[in-house]
């Protein structure tokens, strides 16, 4: 048996897994509570956004693709309320819609962190590099078809249930270009960030570029450029 039979292949699941353990990781530590994931994935052909808070991002570089989370807005507020308070917010201070552009503010700031933690393990571990935009956040009342289907050869996508502190449900939706890495040779993986770094290194890029609530116009024109 050659070597190349014996080398380590990385593929669509695999970045799944990377992804949905980002997920768990910065919500957990945002929340202060458990947030875990489903042990069985779908295997999807369109990717969605859905009420009641819909947001993507869309990342290009070693390999191409689209993260979609879709919360529910019992989810939403229970994240956005215990991370809040976590941040020394009063409870009377907080806003008490998922509507509200506070609320679309988090969970924006919130998907930033964890697709820049899931960057990062890619270029630790795949020794890639995939750039991302900043996350768009939507308030739906109803389901939105989102694709990147035309950037992508051979697409696959997925979805996976997570399961917050509370017991409140929300999907992560995942399409890429199906591709697979294949280790050559052993290398040593720089040392993970750990929870602090991450937060601040995030923070500071919230600063620079806070994601918005796309409203009006912006989000016509935001859609009809993914092809919509």
């Amino acid at each position: 048996m050659n070597s190349r039979e014996n080398s380590v292949v990385f593929g669509t699941e695999d970045l799944l897994l990377s992804l949905c353990n980002s997920v768990s990781k910065v919500l957990t530590a945002a929340s202060g509570s458990n947030i875990h994931y489903s042990a069985m994935v779908q295997r999807i052909t369109k990717t969605c956004l859905k009420p009641d808070i819909g947001c993507f991002v869309l990342f290009d570089g070693g390999f191409s693709g689209l993260v979609i989370i879709n919360f529910t807005s019992s989810a939403a507020m229970e994240l956005y309320e215990r991370y809040m308070l976590n941040m020394g917010m009063a409870r009377e201070d907080l806003a008490r819609s998922h509507t509200t552009d506070e609320v679309g503010n988090v969970m924006g700031e919130l998907m930033n962190q964890i697709v820049g933690d899931f960057t990062g393990k890619v270029r630790r571990e795949l020794q890639t590099h995939i750039t991302q935009n900043q996350p768009k956040m939507l308030v739906l009342n109803k389901q939105v078809m989102l694709s990147v289907d035309t950037h992508l050869d051979q697409p696959e996508a997925r979805r996976v249930n997570f399961y917050t502190g509370g017991g409140n449900i929300f999907y992560l939706e995942l399409a890429v270009d199906r591709t697979e890495f294949i280790k050559l040779r052993d290398f040593d993986a720089q040392e993970a960030q750990d929870a602090d770094a991450l937060f601040d290194q995030a923070g500071r890029e919230q600063a620079e570029a806070s994601p918005q609530e796309a409203s009006g116009n912006e989000t016509d024109d935001l859609l009809n450029s993914l092809g919509m």
